[in-house]
Order: structure tokens, then C-alpha cells, then sequence
């Protein structure tokens, strides 16, 4: 097996340059970095190495957020891992309103309902944000980006639809020094009633007003993290991008009931008698983020170009060729999450060695060079999507 090795970059950080000179220029915040994917020098094996908005990542496998990004000690183990970037599990201004219930997972097993032998292939989850109190999160963000200043730590915030507490919720955030934002506009279950996670992310009106107040106040990378449970997910998409945020991430955890106990006649997971619905992930979702992910790209091809965009493509990745699939489509960076809470923080090689088997059977050399976009292979069907892809071939 190949063993990989991580070269960290020593160069001025461009986000922290560009934080103390960036102009204030409420939502024309394009600017703010570039992007760009590129290889070092000719190696003897394939480079995963990317850069995404600036930020220099020594492969494109980043820790969804969620409780793989709970506190320190599992950072801290994920970089020791060797993983891209890590995005911490979101936080708010007030943790004292969080109340997490337990149990909070239920798993649907391949074989019989209710089996406990069959693999698993879906997970859901009705855990809420974080619920540790933010000055924590904030001085174990500081110590990691102090331990590990040439790594990637991406903080993701959630707040409620009040301009002032996601100012100074941004304020705080950023003194730690960590390297980007990514917003939380896709929770399923995310508090509705106080107007955050995917109740914004489903608004596009809202999604717009708010990605403008986070925009106007941000000075380093944003991605807006897009929820699939809506009719099409190139709106909110769309408004991010043009509202300022550097980037997209998709998809988060789809709306679902894992199944019903058919002995004690309960919804799963059952909290003492009482259920909700909550995120489902794991490889089930692959194909639906897939196709999430392939819109978004599309989209983002024909509407923006060539503009310095990011997207990072989440669902169901436990091999290297979920990943090359996701990376095919056209996405910069690869999310996992559920598939740390499977198989543990050292899944990271396994997904880098998996990565460069396909590399090299394709004679890829880099993820620039080698990785080329098959959106041409997707097309509609009917007669109105026929002259579509006509116009697109003539343009």
C-alpha cells in the first residue's frame, strides 16, 4: 500500500493578508479570494494536493461537520490522520438552547427490517448543533489553529434571522483565526422555529437577505451549505453565489423516517415513546447527492464560468471512488462525515490510497491535470431539452 506524505506549504497566509485589506463592498464580495486547483512538481505518484478559495489542502478530503468536528481531541486526531481540512460541528451564539436527546441515531441495515447483521447503508440522525458552550469552541479552535497553523480548520455557524447576532457571531469566530465559513442553511432539523438551518436555506428570499448581512461582515472564505430537501437545489445555489459566498457545499442529510419498531409499534429512534423525523446519510444518499451535485455544477458552469467558485460534493463517501465520482462532477473537495462515524478518523488513507489507484489507472498525474468534467455526458430528454442542449453545443 502507498503511503502518503503531507508536505505542509510554508507561505504567507492569503486570507489573513486579504482580511486586513479587503474593502467593504456589502455584497460584491467576489474578490475576496481566488480559486484555483493545481499540482507541485512532476512526483512518482499521483498529487491529491488542492487549492480551494486560497486555502492549500494537502488532498481534497475534508471532515464533514458534524461529531467527527465535536471538540479538540477529535480535530486535533483528524489532522494527525492526515485529513485535507476539518469543519468543525456548528456552532451559535447561545448553546444553552440546544437540548440533544438521546438516543439520536437509528440505522437502516441491508437484509430484513430490523436485522442487527446486515451492513449498514443509511443513517439518520436527529442530533441538533452543537451544544458546548461557544467560548469553548472558540478557544479549542484557537489552540488548533496554533498547533497546526499550516492546516485547514472551517468553521460552521448557525444563528438565528438577526442581523447583529450573526454579525458578532462572525466577529467572534474569526478572531480565532480559523480559515473559512461554512454556513449552516441545510439542517433538517435545525430549530425551524427560530429560522435557522434549513429554514433559511429553503427561503431563498431569506437565504438571499441573510447570505448578504454574512457576506458583508465575513473577511475570509464562505461556503453556503445547500439542504436537498427542496424542489430544486440550483435556486439557493444560485442566491449564495451571487449573494457573495465563495463556494457551495451539498448535500446535507435528507428529511426521512428510518422505519418503524414492529415490536414496540414506535417510530426509530424512539425517545422515550416519541420520534421525529431527522437527516438520513450514508452510502444510500450517494446517488441522490450525485445528482445534486452534477445540477449545482451545471449550473454553476453555464451561469458563472469561469469565476473563481468552489463546490464540495457530500454523501455517502466511503471509498476513493465515491470520491473520484463527486470530483468528476466537478467538485473541488469531498466531505465525510457518517463514514468517520463508521469507520474511524484513519478511513482518510484508505480513501487516499483508493484515490490514486484510479489516478494512476486513468494516468492521471494531479487532480488539475487528470480530473476532467463529464457534465457533457449529462443531458435531458424531450423535445424542449433537446433544443437546450442544442443552444448549449452552439454556444
Amino acid at each position: 500500500m502507498a503511503s502518503l506524505s503531507f508536505t505542509h506549504v510554508k507561505f504567507k497566509n492569503p486570507v489573513a493578508d486579504f482580511a486586513r485589506t479587503r474593502p467593504k463592498t456589502g455584497l460584491a464580495c467576489s474578490n475576496r479570494v481566488g480559486f484555483r486547483v493545481f499540482a507541485s512538481e512532476t512526483q512518482k505518484e499521483p498529487d491529491l494536493s488542492v487549492t480551494v478559495n486560497g486555502l492549500h489542502m494537502p488532498n481534497p478530503f475534508v471532515i464533514g461537520s458534524g461529531p467527527p468536528g465535536t471538540n479538540y481531541t477529535v480535530m486535533k486526531r483528524a489532522f494527525d490522520e492526515g485529513w485535507g481540512a476539518v469543519i468543525a460541528k456548528t456552532v451559535s451564539l447561545d448553546a444553552a438552547k440546544v437540548i440533544n436527546v438521546t438516543p439520536r441515531y437509528a440505522r437502516l441495515r441491508a437484509g430484513a427490517n430490523g436485522s442487527t447483521k446486515g451492513q449498514i447503508i443509511g443513517w439518520q440522525n436527529i442530533e441538533l448543533i452543537s451544544d458546548r458552550p461557544l467560548e469553548t469552541m472558540l478557544k479549542e479552535f484557537k489552540q488548533l489553529k496554533e498547533e497546526y497553523p499550516d492546516r485547514i480548520l472551517i468553521a460552521s455557524i448557525m444563528e438565528e434571522y438577526n442581523k447583529a447576532a450573526w454579525e458578532e457571531l462572525i466577529d467572534r469566530v474569526e478572531q480565532t483565526g480559523v480559515d473559512a465559513f461554512e454556513i449552516n442553511f441545510s439542517c433538517p432539523h435545525g430549530m425551524p422555529e427560530r429560522k435557522m438551518g434549513a429554514a433559511v436555506g429553503q427561503d431563498c428570499a431569506l437565504l438571499e437577505e441573510v447570505c448578504g448581512w454574512i457576506n458583508a461582515k465575513a473577511t475570509i472564505p464562505v461556503w453556503a451549505k445547500m439542504t436537498p430537501n427542496i424542489t430544486d437545489i440550483t435556486e439557493p445555489a444560485r442566491i449564495s453565489l451571487r449573494s457573495g459566498c465563495e463556494g457551495v457545499a451539498a448535500i446535507n442529510t435528507i428529511m426521512s423516517v428510518m422505519g418503524i419498531n414492529l415490536d414496540s409499534l414506535r417510530p426509530e429512534p424512539c425517545v422515550e415513546g416519541y420520534s421525529t423525523p431527522g437527516g438520513y446519510s450514508s452510502k444510500a444518499v450517494h446517488p441522490i447527492a450525485l445528482a445534486k451535485v452534477m445540477n449545482i455544477a451545471k449550473m454553476m458552469k453555464a451561469e458563472f464560468g469561469d469565476k473563481d467558485y468552489s463546490l464540495s460534493g457530500i454523501g455517502g463517501v466511503e471509498t476513493g471512488g465515491d470520491a473520484a465520482e463527486f470530483i468528476l462532477l466537478g467538485a473541488n473537495s469531498v466531505q465525510v462525515c457518517t463514514g468517520v462515524m463508521m469507520h474511524g478518523y484513519g478511513l482518510v488513507k484508505k480513501l487516499c490510497d483508493e484515490l490514486k489507484d484510479f489516478m494512476r489507472k486513468h494516468n492521471f498525474s494531479s487532480i488539475e491535470e487528470g480530473f476532467t468534467s463529464i457534465l457533457y455526458y449529462s443531458h435531458r430528454f424531450g423535445k424542449e431539452a433537446a433544443r437546450g442542449d442544442q443552444a448549449e453545443k452552439g454556444h
